[in-house]
C-alpha cells in the first residue's frame, strides 16, 4: 500500500479498519476535551469500558455473599482463575492446562526459577540478553548470588555490535554455543522493552535445548502483541504481565506458562502453597502436597479476585478479536506511523532514527525513536499537546500504536504535533 500523509488518507484507513469499533470500547484521558493520543500501551494499557462490570460483580458478590462468594457467586472464586485457561492458551500458542495466572511478572519469574534454574557445579550459567529490563537483571543476580554464584561468573550477555541497536540473532546463537555445557537456563525478553526488537524465539530455544540448558522467556511486551506458540516452540517456560497490551490495569496479575513435558516430573522441585494442591482435595487440609496437574499446580496462594476481574474482562476482548486480527492492524499502524515519522523528518529536516528494526518480523507494536539533536523538550512539548509516550534515557521515545484502541487519525495527529514542536523550538533558536 502506498502511504499518504493528509488527514483524508489517515481517515480512509480507518473507514476500512476491521477493529475500528473497538476504539469505543476503551476510556481515554482528555486533554483540552479530546481524547489523548495514547502510545504508552507497551507500559500500562488504557481502561476497558467493560471492566467495570467485571469488577462490579466481584464487589456485589462480596458484599451480598462474602465469603459464600467462593462457592456461590456467579463466577465462583475458587476456580475463578480457570475461566482464562481457554483465552489465554489462544493468546500464547500452549494447550488451556499449560497456562495459569497468579502472582506478579518477577515473582513468577523468580518461582519458575525454582524448578527450571537448578544449576551444577560445572552447568550453572544463565544467558541474557544485554540491556535487559532492569527488574530481570535484579532477578538474575540475585538467584545467582543465592546459589553460590558470582554474577560476573553465571550470567551471560549477548551484545549488540559496536555502531548497533539491535542484536543479531546469529550472534546469539553464537554465544549459546559458545557457553555450551556450562549454560543451565536461557532466559530473554521475548520483545526488548528498549529498542522494541522481537526475537526469534523458536529458534532460539531450539538452541538452548540442543545446549541442553532450559529455556524462559519474560513475555512483558509480548503477550497481546506478536504471534505466539510456546506449546508448539517447546518452551520451558514463560511469564507475563497483564497490564501492557492486555489492558488489566496497574501492577496486576501475571499470566504463566509451563510446557506440558514437564506436568508428570515429580523430580521437578517447586515452592508449593495450597492454591496449588489437589483442588479436589484441598479443603481436607492435608499435611502432604499433591500437585494439581497442570500449570495450575505452580499456584501458591489463594488468588486476588478483584485483580482478576479486570483481566478476565480484557481477555475475553481478545477472544472476540482474535491475534491474527490484532497483528494485521499492528502491523500496519505501524508501518503508517512509521511513514509518518520520515516524512516528518524531511519536511523539518530532523534527523530521527527509528532503532527498532524495520523487518515487520523482528518488530511489533512499538517503535523507538532516537532523537538526535533534539532532547526531553519534544517529549514534554508533546505531552503538554496531548501525546501521552514514553522518554527513556538517553534521548529516545517509544511509540507504541496499539490496534485494539489507536487510530490512523492519531498518527497523523501525532505527525503534525511533533512538527510543531520542532519548528518551536527551531525557530527560539533562531531568535
Amino acid at each position: 500500500m502506498t502511504f499518504q500523509n493528509t488527514r483524508e488518507f489517515a481517515q480512509q484507513l480507518d473507514g476500512q479498519d476491521a477493529l475500528r469499533a473497538y476504539r469505543d470500547e476503551f476510556i481515554f484521558p482528555q486533554h483540552n476535551g479530546k481524547n489523548v493520543i495514547y502510545f504508552t500501551g507497551n507500559s500500562l494499557g488504557l481502561q476497558p469500558k467493560r471492566t467495570k462490570k467485571y469488577v462490579d460483580e466481584v464487589m456485589n458478590d462480596w458484599a451480598n455473599l462474602a465469603v459464600e462468594g467462593h462457592f456461590y457467586a456467579n463466577k465462583p472464586w475458587w476456580d475463578y482463575h480457570e475461566r482464562f485457561a481457554a483465552p489465554l492458551s489462544k493468546i500464547v500458542g500452549a494447550k488451556p492446562s499449560e497456562v495459569t495466572v497468579m502472582n506478579t511478572l518477577t515473582v513468577n519469574l523468580h518461582l519458575l526459577m525454582v524448578s527450571f534454574y537448578r544449576p551444577t557445579k560445572t552447568r550453572y550459567k544463565i544467558l541474557c540478553e544485554e540491556k535487559a529490563f532492569p527488574s530481570d537483571q535484579y532477578m538474575f543476580q540475585s538467584q545467582v548470588h543465592f546459589h553460590g554464584y558470582k554474577t560476573e561468573d553465571a550470567i551471560v550477555e549477548v551484545k549488540r555490535r559496536d555502531g548497533e541497536h539491535n542484536i543479531r540473532l546469529e550472534d546469539i546463537l553464537a554465544k549459546i554455543e559458545e557457553v555450551g555445557d556450562e549454560l543451565a537456563l536461557v532466559l530473554i525478553g521475548g520483545v526488548n522493552y528498549y529498542t522494541g526488537q522481537v526475537f526469534d524465539i523458536k529458534t532460539i530455544t531450539e538452541a538452548g535445548h540442543k545446549a541442553g540448558a532450559k529455556v524462559g522467556w519474560d513475555l512483558a511486551h509480548a503477550a497481546g502483541n506478536i504471534q505466539l506458540e510456546l506449546h508448539d516452540w517447546n518452551v520451558d517456560f514463560a511469564c507475563w504481565c497483564s497490564y501492557k497490551y492486555m489492558n488489566s490495569g496497574p501492577g496486576n496479575a501475571s499470566g504463566c506458562f509451563i510446557h506440558e513435558k514437564h506436568h508428570n516430573d515429580s523430580n521437578l522441585p517447586r515452592f508449593a502453597g495450597w492454591w496449588g494442591h489437589n483442588k479436589e482435595r484441598r479443603f481436607k487440609m492435608e499435611p502432604a502436597f499433591d500437585p494439581v496437574h497442570g500449570a495450575d499446580g505452580w499456584q501458591v496462594s489463594n488468588l486476588p479476585i478483584l485483580s482478576l476481574a479486570p483481566y478476565l474482562a480484557s481477555v475475553e476482548m481478545f477472544s472476540e478479536v482474535g491475534m491474527d486480527a490484532l497483528i494485521t492492524k499492528r502491523n500496519q499502524i505501524t508501518a503508517y506511523l512509521e511513514f509518518v515519522l520520515h516524512e516528518i523528518d524531511k519536511e523539518v529536516d530532523s534527523t530521527f532514527e527509528i532503532i527498532t528494526p524495520q523487518d515487520q518480523s523482528q518488530r511489533a507494536s512499538q517503535l523507538s525513536v532516537f532523537l538526535h539533536g533534539e532532547g526531553r523538550t519534544l517529549f514534554d512539548y508533546l505531552m503538554s499537546n496531548g501525546v501521552i509516550t514514553d522518554w527513556r534515557e538517553p534521548n529516545v521515545i517509544r511509540l507504541a500504536p496499539v490496534p485494539l484502541y489507536c487510530s490512523y487519525e492519531d498518527m497523523y495527529d501525532f505527525g503534525q504535533i511533533l512538527k510543531q514542536g520542532i519548528l518551536q523550538k527551531l525557530n527560539l533558536n533562531s531568535l
